[in-house]
Protein backbone atom coordinates (compact mmCIF):
# COMPACT_ATOMS: atom_id res chain seq x y z
CA UNK A 1 0.00 0.00 0.00
CA UNK A 2 2.92 2.35 0.69
CA UNK A 3 4.18 1.70 -2.83
CA UNK A 4 0.72 2.50 -4.21
CA UNK A 5 0.56 5.72 -2.20
CA UNK A 6 3.95 6.86 -3.50
CA UNK A 7 3.03 6.09 -7.12
CA UNK A 8 -0.32 7.87 -6.82
CA UNK A 9 0.87 10.94 -4.89
CA UNK A 10 3.85 11.59 -7.19
CA UNK A 11 1.53 11.86 -10.19
CA UNK A 12 -1.36 13.54 -8.36
CA UNK A 13 0.74 16.40 -6.97
CA UNK A 14 2.35 17.11 -10.36
CA UNK A 15 -1.06 17.28 -12.05
CA UNK A 16 -2.53 19.44 -9.29
CA UNK A 17 0.45 21.80 -9.53
CA UNK A 18 -0.26 22.21 -13.25
CA UNK A 19 -3.89 23.02 -12.46
CA UNK A 20 -3.00 25.52 -9.71
CA UNK A 21 -0.51 27.27 -12.00
CA UNK A 22 -3.25 28.14 -14.49
CA UNK A 23 -5.62 29.73 -11.99
CA UNK A 24 -4.04 32.98 -10.72
CA UNK A 25 -3.49 34.55 -14.15
CA UNK A 26 -6.67 33.37 -15.87
CA UNK A 27 -8.30 36.81 -15.94
CA UNK A 28 -5.13 38.68 -16.88
CA UNK A 29 -4.34 36.25 -19.69
CA UNK A 30 -7.69 36.57 -21.43
CA UNK A 31 -8.25 40.26 -20.67
CA UNK A 32 -4.91 41.02 -22.39
CA UNK A 33 -6.24 39.72 -25.74
CA UNK A 34 -7.19 42.10 -28.55
CA UNK A 35 -9.83 41.12 -31.11
CA UNK A 36 -10.07 43.18 -34.30
CA UNK A 37 -8.24 46.02 -32.63
CA UNK A 38 -10.56 46.02 -29.60
CA UNK A 39 -9.33 44.82 -26.16
CA UNK A 40 -11.23 41.89 -24.68
CA UNK A 41 -14.18 43.08 -22.63
CA UNK A 42 -15.24 41.79 -19.22
CA UNK A 43 -18.16 40.10 -20.98
CA UNK A 44 -15.81 38.22 -23.31
CA UNK A 45 -13.62 37.05 -20.43
CA UNK A 46 -16.74 35.97 -18.53
CA UNK A 47 -17.97 33.97 -21.52
CA UNK A 48 -14.60 32.23 -21.78
CA UNK A 49 -14.81 31.40 -18.08
CA UNK A 50 -18.34 30.03 -18.43
CA UNK A 51 -17.35 27.98 -21.48
CA UNK A 52 -15.02 25.92 -19.29
CA UNK A 53 -17.71 25.30 -16.69
CA UNK A 54 -20.32 24.42 -19.33
CA UNK A 55 -17.93 21.95 -20.98
CA UNK A 56 -17.31 20.22 -17.66
CA UNK A 57 -21.05 19.83 -17.07
CA UNK A 58 -21.94 18.75 -20.63
CA UNK A 59 -19.10 16.35 -21.39
CA UNK A 60 -18.21 15.17 -17.87
CA UNK A 61 -20.51 12.10 -17.74
CA UNK A 62 -19.37 10.94 -21.18
CA UNK A 63 -15.64 11.23 -20.47
CA UNK A 64 -16.27 9.62 -17.06
CA UNK A 65 -17.91 6.68 -18.81
CA UNK A 66 -15.00 6.40 -21.25
CA UNK A 67 -12.50 6.54 -18.39
CA UNK A 68 -14.30 3.77 -16.48
CA UNK A 69 -14.67 1.59 -19.57
CA UNK A 70 -11.32 2.13 -21.28
CA UNK A 71 -9.09 2.72 -18.28
CA UNK A 72 -8.48 5.31 -15.55
CA UNK A 73 -4.80 5.56 -16.48
CA UNK A 74 -5.82 6.44 -20.04
CA UNK A 75 -8.25 8.99 -18.61
CA UNK A 76 -5.44 10.61 -16.62
CA UNK A 77 -3.19 10.74 -19.69
CA UNK A 78 -6.08 12.22 -21.70
CA UNK A 79 -6.36 14.95 -19.05
CA UNK A 80 -2.67 15.79 -19.50
CA UNK A 81 -3.08 16.05 -23.28
CA UNK A 82 -6.23 18.18 -23.10
CA UNK A 83 -4.74 20.54 -20.53
CA UNK A 84 -1.55 20.93 -22.59
CA UNK A 85 -3.62 21.84 -25.66
CA UNK A 86 -5.74 24.22 -23.56
CA UNK A 87 -2.61 25.90 -22.19
CA UNK A 88 -1.14 26.21 -25.68
CA UNK A 89 -4.32 27.90 -26.91
CA UNK A 90 -3.69 30.87 -24.58
CA UNK A 91 -0.88 31.99 -26.90
CA UNK A 92 -3.42 32.60 -29.67
CA UNK A 93 -5.20 35.87 -30.37
CA UNK A 94 -8.10 34.18 -32.20
CA UNK A 95 -11.32 34.03 -30.19
CA UNK A 96 -12.36 30.69 -31.72
CA UNK A 97 -9.07 29.09 -30.69
CA UNK A 98 -9.42 30.46 -27.15
CA UNK A 99 -12.97 29.11 -26.88
CA UNK A 100 -11.82 25.70 -28.13
CA UNK A 101 -9.03 25.80 -25.55
CA UNK A 102 -11.55 26.47 -22.80
CA UNK A 103 -13.67 23.53 -23.99
CA UNK A 104 -10.63 21.24 -23.80
CA UNK A 105 -9.78 22.65 -20.38
CA UNK A 106 -13.33 22.00 -19.16
CA UNK A 107 -13.27 18.40 -20.37
CA UNK A 108 -9.83 17.99 -18.83
CA UNK A 109 -11.11 19.27 -15.49
CA UNK A 110 -13.80 16.57 -15.40
CA UNK A 111 -11.05 13.98 -15.92
CA UNK A 112 -8.74 15.51 -13.31
CA UNK A 113 -11.37 15.25 -10.61
CA UNK A 114 -12.42 11.68 -11.42
CA UNK A 115 -9.83 9.58 -13.28
CA UNK A 116 -6.87 9.70 -10.80
CA UNK A 117 -9.13 9.10 -7.80
CA UNK A 118 -10.91 6.23 -9.57
CA UNK A 119 -7.54 4.74 -10.51
CA UNK A 120 -6.37 4.91 -6.89
CA UNK A 121 -9.51 3.28 -5.49
CA UNK A 122 -9.54 0.60 -8.19
CA UNK A 123 -5.89 -0.27 -7.57
CA UNK A 124 -6.28 -0.19 -3.78
CA UNK A 125 -8.99 -2.83 -4.00
CA UNK A 126 -6.43 -5.24 -5.49
CA UNK A 127 -4.24 -4.88 -2.37
CA UNK A 128 -5.19 -6.85 0.73
CA UNK A 129 -6.65 -4.35 3.19
CA UNK A 130 -5.94 -1.53 0.75
CA UNK A 131 -9.38 -0.01 1.18
CA UNK A 132 -8.65 0.61 4.87
CA UNK A 133 -5.86 3.04 3.94
CA UNK A 134 -7.79 5.17 1.45
CA UNK A 135 -8.74 7.76 4.08
CA UNK A 136 -5.07 8.12 5.01
CA UNK A 137 -4.10 8.40 1.35
CA UNK A 138 -6.67 11.10 0.62
CA UNK A 139 -5.55 12.98 3.72
CA UNK A 140 -1.94 12.93 2.50
CA UNK A 141 -3.01 13.86 -1.04
CA UNK A 142 -4.89 17.01 -0.07
CA UNK A 143 -2.55 18.09 2.70
CA UNK A 144 0.22 17.98 0.12
CA UNK A 145 -2.08 19.69 -2.40
CA UNK A 146 -2.30 22.75 -0.14
CA UNK A 147 1.50 22.99 -0.06
CA UNK A 148 1.62 22.47 -3.83
CA UNK A 149 -0.88 25.32 -4.28
CA UNK A 150 1.29 27.72 -2.26
CA UNK A 151 4.37 26.76 -4.29
CA UNK A 152 2.42 27.01 -7.55
CA UNK A 153 1.29 30.54 -6.68
CA UNK A 154 4.91 31.63 -6.29
CA UNK A 155 6.00 29.82 -9.46
CA UNK A 156 3.13 31.44 -11.39
CA UNK A 157 4.25 34.90 -10.28
CA UNK A 158 7.83 34.20 -11.41
CA UNK A 159 6.69 32.77 -14.76
CA UNK A 160 4.40 35.76 -15.37
CA UNK A 161 7.19 38.23 -14.60
CA UNK A 162 9.44 36.56 -17.17
CA UNK A 163 7.02 35.43 -19.88
CA UNK A 164 3.95 37.59 -19.42
CA UNK A 165 0.47 36.45 -18.28
CA UNK A 166 0.64 33.27 -20.37
CA UNK A 167 3.90 32.26 -18.65
CA UNK A 168 2.16 30.21 -15.92
CA UNK A 169 0.22 28.30 -18.61
CA UNK A 170 3.47 27.52 -20.42
CA UNK A 171 5.08 26.35 -17.17
CA UNK A 172 2.07 24.15 -16.38
CA UNK A 173 2.78 22.08 -19.49
CA UNK A 174 6.10 21.02 -17.97
CA UNK A 175 4.33 19.55 -14.94
CA UNK A 176 1.68 17.96 -17.15
CA UNK A 177 4.35 16.23 -19.25
CA UNK A 178 6.18 15.02 -16.13
CA UNK A 179 2.93 13.77 -14.58
CA UNK A 180 1.98 11.99 -17.79
CA UNK A 181 5.38 10.30 -18.04
CA UNK A 182 5.25 9.10 -14.42
CA UNK A 183 1.70 7.79 -14.85
CA UNK A 184 2.74 5.96 -18.02
CA UNK A 185 5.57 4.11 -16.27
CA UNK A 186 4.35 3.80 -12.65
CA UNK A 187 0.64 3.08 -13.07
CA UNK A 188 -0.84 -0.11 -14.38
CA UNK A 189 -4.20 0.18 -16.10
CA UNK A 190 -7.44 -0.58 -14.32
CA UNK A 191 -11.01 -0.38 -15.58
CA UNK A 192 -14.43 -0.43 -13.95
CA UNK A 193 -15.32 -3.77 -12.41
CA UNK A 194 -18.38 -5.24 -10.73
CA UNK A 195 -18.60 -6.68 -7.22
CA UNK A 196 -17.00 -9.91 -8.43
CA UNK A 197 -13.96 -8.05 -9.77
CA UNK A 198 -14.92 -8.66 -13.41
CA UNK A 199 -14.74 -5.84 -15.95
CA UNK A 200 -18.14 -4.42 -16.83
CA UNK A 201 -19.66 -2.29 -19.58
CA UNK A 202 -20.25 1.25 -18.38
CA UNK A 203 -23.42 3.14 -19.32
CA UNK A 204 -24.75 6.49 -18.16
CA UNK A 205 -28.28 5.07 -17.89
CA UNK A 206 -27.10 2.39 -15.47
CA UNK A 207 -25.31 5.07 -13.44
CA UNK A 208 -28.57 7.01 -13.10
CA UNK A 209 -30.30 3.79 -12.03
CA UNK A 210 -27.69 3.14 -9.36
CA UNK A 211 -28.13 6.64 -7.95
CA UNK A 212 -31.92 6.28 -7.94
CA UNK A 213 -31.80 2.89 -6.21
CA UNK A 214 -29.20 3.76 -3.57
CA UNK A 215 -30.16 6.90 -1.64
CA UNK A 216 -26.76 6.92 0.07
CA UNK A 217 -25.08 7.58 -3.29
CA UNK A 218 -27.62 10.32 -3.98
CA UNK A 219 -26.86 12.00 -0.63
CA UNK A 220 -23.12 11.88 -1.30
CA UNK A 221 -23.77 13.39 -4.72
CA UNK A 222 -25.91 16.15 -3.23
CA UNK A 223 -23.23 16.90 -0.64
CA UNK A 224 -20.54 17.06 -3.33
CA UNK A 225 -22.53 19.26 -5.73
CA UNK A 226 -23.73 21.69 -3.05
CA UNK A 227 -20.41 22.07 -1.21
CA UNK A 228 -18.29 22.48 -4.34
CA UNK A 229 -20.80 24.93 -5.85
CA UNK A 230 -20.49 27.03 -2.67
CA UNK A 231 -16.70 26.78 -2.93
CA UNK A 232 -16.57 27.95 -6.55
CA UNK A 233 -18.95 30.83 -5.82
CA UNK A 234 -16.68 31.80 -2.93
CA UNK A 235 -13.64 31.76 -5.24
CA UNK A 236 -15.31 34.42 -7.38
CA UNK A 237 -16.48 36.59 -4.48
CA UNK A 238 -13.74 36.69 -1.84
CA UNK A 239 -11.51 39.18 -3.74
CA UNK A 240 -14.14 41.96 -3.99
CA UNK A 241 -15.38 41.23 -0.44
CA UNK A 242 -11.89 41.60 1.08
CA UNK A 243 -11.04 44.58 -1.12
CA UNK A 244 -14.16 46.40 0.09
CA UNK A 245 -13.33 45.55 3.73
CA UNK A 246 -9.74 46.80 3.35
CA UNK A 247 -10.97 49.98 1.64
CA UNK A 248 -13.43 50.60 4.45
CA UNK A 249 -10.73 50.20 7.10
CA UNK A 250 -7.71 51.85 5.46
CA UNK A 251 -9.27 54.02 2.78
CA UNK A 252 -9.94 53.56 -0.93
CA UNK A 253 -6.99 52.88 -3.18
CA UNK A 254 -5.08 50.70 -0.72
CA UNK A 255 -3.76 47.63 -2.56
CA UNK A 256 -5.18 44.24 -1.59
CA UNK A 257 -2.45 41.60 -1.00
CA UNK A 258 -4.22 38.85 -2.95
CA UNK A 259 -1.15 36.61 -3.02
CA UNK A 260 -0.72 36.75 0.76
CA UNK A 261 -4.42 36.13 1.32
CA UNK A 262 -4.34 33.15 -1.06
CA UNK A 263 -1.34 31.70 0.79
CA UNK A 264 -3.19 32.08 4.10
CA UNK A 265 -6.19 30.29 2.58
CA UNK A 266 -3.96 27.42 1.50
CA UNK A 267 -2.40 27.27 4.98
CA UNK A 268 -5.95 26.97 6.37
CA UNK A 269 -6.64 24.14 3.91
CA UNK A 270 -3.48 22.40 5.07
CA UNK A 271 -4.69 22.67 8.66
CA UNK A 272 -8.03 21.13 7.70
CA UNK A 273 -6.43 18.23 5.82
CA UNK A 274 -4.10 17.59 8.76
CA UNK A 275 -7.04 17.51 11.17
CA UNK A 276 -8.80 14.98 8.94
CA UNK A 277 -5.72 12.75 8.85
CA UNK A 278 -5.30 12.99 12.63
CA UNK A 279 -8.93 12.11 13.36
CA UNK A 280 -9.24 9.23 10.89
CA UNK A 281 -5.86 7.68 11.74
CA UNK A 282 -7.20 6.71 15.16
CA UNK A 283 -10.51 5.33 13.88
CA UNK A 284 -11.23 1.73 13.01
CA UNK A 285 -12.03 1.05 9.33
CA UNK A 286 -15.51 -0.24 10.24
CA UNK A 287 -16.50 2.90 12.17
CA UNK A 288 -18.48 5.81 10.76
CA UNK A 289 -15.89 8.36 11.85
CA UNK A 290 -15.65 9.97 8.39
CA UNK A 291 -19.42 10.46 8.20
CA UNK A 292 -19.49 12.07 11.67
CA UNK A 293 -16.45 14.26 11.01
CA UNK A 294 -17.85 15.39 7.66
CA UNK A 295 -21.16 16.38 9.27
CA UNK A 296 -19.39 18.56 11.83
CA UNK A 297 -17.15 20.06 9.14
CA UNK A 298 -20.14 20.96 6.95
CA UNK A 299 -21.91 22.62 9.87
CA UNK A 300 -18.80 24.71 10.62
CA UNK A 301 -18.48 25.66 6.94
CA UNK A 302 -22.11 26.80 6.94
CA UNK A 303 -21.56 28.92 10.05
CA UNK A 304 -18.39 30.44 8.61
CA UNK A 305 -20.06 31.40 5.31
CA UNK A 306 -23.22 32.62 7.05
CA UNK A 307 -21.04 34.83 9.25
CA UNK A 308 -19.32 36.27 6.16
CA UNK A 309 -22.71 36.88 4.55
CA UNK A 310 -23.91 38.78 7.62
CA UNK A 311 -20.73 40.85 7.84
CA UNK A 312 -20.88 41.93 4.18
CA UNK A 313 -24.57 42.80 4.36
CA UNK A 314 -23.95 46.21 5.97
CA UNK A 315 -26.64 45.60 8.57
CA UNK A 316 -24.48 47.26 11.22
CA UNK A 317 -23.24 50.57 9.75
CA UNK A 318 -19.68 51.57 10.60
CA UNK A 319 -18.70 48.09 11.77
CA UNK A 320 -15.05 47.23 11.03
CA UNK A 321 -15.56 43.87 9.36
CA UNK A 322 -12.06 43.08 8.02
CA UNK A 323 -10.77 40.88 10.84
CA UNK A 324 -13.99 38.92 11.54
CA UNK A 325 -14.51 38.53 7.78
CA UNK A 326 -11.02 37.08 7.36
CA UNK A 327 -11.63 34.77 10.32
CA UNK A 328 -14.86 33.54 8.70
CA UNK A 329 -13.08 32.88 5.43
CA UNK A 330 -10.24 31.05 7.21
CA UNK A 331 -12.77 28.78 8.94
CA UNK A 332 -14.37 28.00 5.60
CA UNK A 333 -11.01 27.28 3.95
CA UNK A 334 -10.05 24.93 6.79
CA UNK A 335 -13.31 23.11 6.08
CA UNK A 336 -12.37 22.95 2.38
CA UNK A 337 -9.13 21.26 3.47
CA UNK A 338 -11.15 18.66 5.37
CA UNK A 339 -13.76 18.30 2.65
CA UNK A 340 -11.68 16.84 -0.17
CA UNK A 341 -10.18 13.87 1.72
CA UNK A 342 -13.57 13.34 3.39
CA UNK A 343 -15.57 13.20 0.15
CA UNK A 344 -12.90 11.07 -1.52
CA UNK A 345 -13.12 8.54 1.31
CA UNK A 346 -16.93 8.53 1.25
CA UNK A 347 -17.01 8.02 -2.52
CA UNK A 348 -14.60 5.09 -2.22
CA UNK A 349 -16.89 3.62 0.45
CA UNK A 350 -20.30 3.99 -1.16
CA UNK A 351 -19.93 4.44 -4.93
CA UNK A 352 -19.44 1.11 -6.75
CA UNK A 353 -16.31 0.76 -8.84
CA UNK A 354 -18.39 -0.32 -11.82
CA UNK A 355 -19.55 3.28 -12.44
CA UNK A 356 -17.28 5.38 -10.23
CA UNK A 357 -16.01 7.85 -12.85
CA UNK A 358 -19.33 8.45 -14.59
CA UNK A 359 -21.25 8.91 -11.30
CA UNK A 360 -18.68 11.41 -10.02
CA UNK A 361 -19.10 13.42 -13.22
CA UNK A 362 -22.90 13.23 -13.10
CA UNK A 363 -22.71 15.03 -9.76
CA UNK A 364 -20.85 17.81 -11.59
CA UNK A 365 -23.94 18.72 -13.66
CA UNK A 366 -25.96 20.38 -10.84
CA UNK A 367 -22.72 21.78 -9.40
CA UNK A 368 -21.82 23.63 -12.59
CA UNK A 369 -25.43 24.64 -13.27
CA UNK A 370 -25.60 26.37 -9.87
CA UNK A 371 -22.26 28.14 -10.31
CA UNK A 372 -23.14 29.37 -13.80
CA UNK A 373 -26.58 30.55 -12.62
CA UNK A 374 -25.03 32.60 -9.83
CA UNK A 375 -22.37 33.99 -12.14
CA UNK A 376 -24.98 35.08 -14.70
CA UNK A 377 -27.04 36.70 -11.92
CA UNK A 378 -24.14 38.42 -10.17
CA UNK A 379 -25.28 41.94 -11.13
CA UNK A 380 -28.56 41.28 -9.33
CA UNK A 381 -27.12 39.30 -6.40
CA UNK A 382 -23.97 41.30 -5.70
CA UNK A 383 -21.21 39.95 -3.47
CA UNK A 384 -23.46 39.66 -0.43
CA UNK A 385 -26.18 37.83 -2.35
CA UNK A 386 -23.68 35.38 -3.85
CA UNK A 387 -22.24 34.62 -0.41
CA UNK A 388 -25.82 34.12 0.79
CA UNK A 389 -26.36 31.52 -1.94
CA UNK A 390 -23.15 29.81 -0.79
CA UNK A 391 -24.44 29.75 2.80
CA UNK A 392 -27.73 28.20 1.71
CA UNK A 393 -25.92 25.66 -0.44
CA UNK A 394 -23.68 24.66 2.48
CA UNK A 395 -26.71 24.33 4.76
CA UNK A 396 -28.33 21.95 2.29
CA UNK A 397 -25.05 19.99 2.01
CA UNK A 398 -25.07 19.61 5.81
CA UNK A 399 -28.66 18.34 5.67
CA UNK A 400 -27.68 15.82 2.97
CA UNK A 401 -24.84 14.45 5.08
CA UNK A 402 -27.10 14.19 8.14
CA UNK A 403 -29.59 12.27 5.97
CA UNK A 404 -26.79 9.89 4.97
CA UNK A 405 -25.88 9.32 8.61
CA UNK A 406 -29.54 8.63 9.38
CA UNK A 407 -29.69 6.02 6.62
CA UNK A 408 -26.54 4.34 7.90
CA UNK A 409 -27.87 4.32 11.47
CA UNK A 410 -31.17 2.81 10.36
CA UNK A 411 -29.36 0.10 8.37
CA UNK A 412 -27.22 -0.78 11.41
CA UNK A 413 -30.33 -1.01 13.59
CA UNK A 414 -32.03 -3.30 11.06
CA UNK A 415 -28.90 -5.48 10.89
CA UNK A 416 -28.73 -5.74 14.69
CA UNK A 417 -32.42 -6.66 14.89
CA UNK A 418 -31.93 -9.39 12.28
CA UNK A 419 -29.19 -11.13 14.33
CA UNK A 420 -30.80 -13.83 16.53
Amino acid sequence: MKSLQIRFLAVFWLLRCADWLQGPYFYETYSSKVFNGVPASLSTVSNLFLTGFASTALFGPFVGRMSDGRGRKRGTLAFCLLYILGAASTKSGVLGVLLLGRVMGGIGTSLLFSAPESWLVGDAMTVEGGGDYLGETFGLAYAGDSIVAIIAGQLAAIAASKRGPTGPFELSTVFLVLGGILASFLWKENVASNSDGDSTKVTIRDAFSLIAKDKKIAMIGATQALFEAAMYIFVLQWPPAITAAIGSMFGEGVATPYGTVFSCFMASCLLGSSIFSKVTSKASPSSNTVEKTTSVMLALATLGMASATFLTSGVIPGLNILYPLMASFFVFEACVGMYFPSIGTLRSKYIPDSHRGVIMNLFGIPLNALVVSVFLSIKFLGVNGALGVSSLSLGLATASMLALRSMIGKKEEDTSAAIP
